[in-house]
């Protein structure tokens, strides 16, 4: 067997920096997920911070499976007959060992493709969970994940990414994703959302993010994974690769400066939740640009996506959808920013840094006609993912056991204790405690004791948030 290995190694003269940039990048974005899922929990109450933390890794799981069952098949297979979805020739990882990839005359072993492009699919999950936050079971979304990888993921990047694709074929522009992984997930997301309702009015009173240093530290690992998610797309090591990460940082850091200097014009206060933000729509906008525009192009994203994503997160409002982690203003928006921008400002010459693409660029090249071709990619993905989205949600909402939401007593209680009955800060454990000092048998006992009614209790809560807002000239006023 090793000499065996050792032949189809030496035959196809693998590349071995290409594939050590592959796996590089495959772990970068494996943080993403892991920055994406403290992220979420620090947005969210602390009695669902838990809750949030267990989804993404959950999902990570579920995501890593589909892409080895036949993930990769349906989105990259190689002896596709169609513009729209791969077959199974590669189902289960086979005929991959000894499979490889020609990139500007470098051969690339396409298992490490596959694996990195895995991590896409991954992370494009784990933003749209997001849309669960405080209110959505895990179980259905066991299947719901499978099945929506399976039926919006893979075609959609078969279409962009597969040679043998329509949008591929036709010369849209999306260097690392604003199709597959930011319109996807920020759409779906928004979808999810609205089919799961909004969380009760008399749960809300004072929310806000319950941990602000989780919401920095989850963004600094986004931030740090994207280098390589963006960098490392153009899959050999290149000009391209480090221009792509410079572009990536400036619309990061443009975004960021827009978000919070108008929250700051709004509130005359530093938000770092916004902050982080605008650092987010950045990212997210510079993911189908940054190998396709030119760095000065990239600060005017920056700024144009910090600005319209801030205005965006207003759409939940408009629609009555109660989207709790502006997944469709960070992601969903930005992404459709990005692919825009494309259209406007893709220049040949930074295409052609990775030493092998020949395109003809966007508007700056003079060429008028990509622009309807990006605005019909951009079409053609917002409405097959929502309406398909759509149809998985109302479909397993029916089945057995597979309730979307929880019920009202759940979201009251918190999804911690309700769906994973562990906690992110256990303060539970100092009732315990007490208990088993004092020897009470029950929690009732302790009730008796201290003359403490919860009923009271939070009658009084809500009595004193009423003063409160009444108290305030503006109700509405940002915190």
């Amino acid at each position: 067997m090793e000499d065996i290995n050792t032949h189809v190694w030496n035959s196809a003269n693998y590349d071995s920096t290409t594939i050590l940039s592959l796996i590089l990048g495959t772990c970068l974005v494996l943080i993403m997920c892991f920055g994406l899922a403290y992220l979420y929990s620090g947005l969210a109450r602390r009695k669902s911070a838990l809750h949030m933390i267990f989804s993404v890794f959950f999902i990570l799981l579920i995501s890593i499976f589909q892409w080895y069952f036949w993930g990769y098949s349906l989105a990259f297979s190689s002896t596709a007959k169609n513009k729209f979805i791969g077959n199974l020739h590669n189902f289960g990882y086979q005929n991959l060992e000894n499979s490889y990839l020609i990139s500007n005359n470098l051969f690339i072993p396409e298992l490490a493709f596959a694996n990195f492009q895995g991590m896409f699919s991954s992370i494009t999950a784990c933003i749209y969970i997001g849309a669960i936050c405080e209110r959505g079971r895990i179980l259905p979304f066991i299947p719901f994940t499978f099945c929506w990888l399976t039926l919006v993921y893979c075609p959609v990047t078969c279409w962009i990414w597969n040679s043998s694709g329509w949008a591929y074929k036709w010369g849209v522009l999306d260097y690392a994703g604003g199709g597959p992984v930011e319109i996807l997930s920020g759409f779906s997301g928004f979808v999810i959302s609205y089919f799961l309702g909004q969380r009760k009015e008399h749960l809300m009173i004072n929310f806000r993010p319950h941990n602000v240093s989780m919401v920095t530290i989850g963004t600094m690992l986004l931030w740090f994974g994207w280098l390589g998610f963006n960098g490392l797309t153009c899959i050999n090591p290149s000009l391209k690769s480090v221009y792509a990460i410079m572009n990536s940082n400036l619309c990061a850091a443009f975004g960021g400066f827009t978000w919070v200097l108008l929250d700051f014009y709004r509130t005359n206060h530093w938000s770092t939740v916004g902050l982080c933000s605008g650092i987010i729509s950045g990212l997210v906008a510079a993911t189908p640009t940054s190998g396709v525009i030119p760095l000065w192009a990239s600060i005017i994203l920056g700024i144009v996506s910090g600005f319209i994503c801030n205005f965006a997160t207003i759409f939940k409002v408009w629609f009555k959808v109660d989207d709790a982690l502006d997944v469709l203003a960070e992601h969903g928006i930005a992404g459709v920013i990005g692919l825009f921008f494309n259209a406007i400002f893709a220049a040949d010459y930074v295409l052609g840094y990775d030493g092998y693409t020949v395109h003809p660029g966007g508007w700056i090249n003079h060429n008028w006609k990509q622009m309807y071709k990006q605005l019909a990619y951009i079409g053609a993905v917002i409405g097959y993912c929502m309406v398909v989205t759509a149809l998985l949600c109302y479909i397993i909402d029916k089945l057995p056991y597979c309730k979307l939401r929880t019920d009202e007593e759940g979201e009251e209680v918190g999804m911690d204790e309700n769906q994973i009955g562990e906690f992110a800060y256990d303060y539970v454990e100092v009732r315990r405690n007490f208990f088993d000092i004092n020897g009470f048998e029950n929690d009732n006992s302790i009730d008796d004791n201290i003359n403490i009614n919860n009923n009271n209790i939070n009658n009084n809560i809500h009595q004193l948030a009423d003063s409160t807002l009444n108290d305030n000239d503006d109700p509405t006023e940002k915190v």
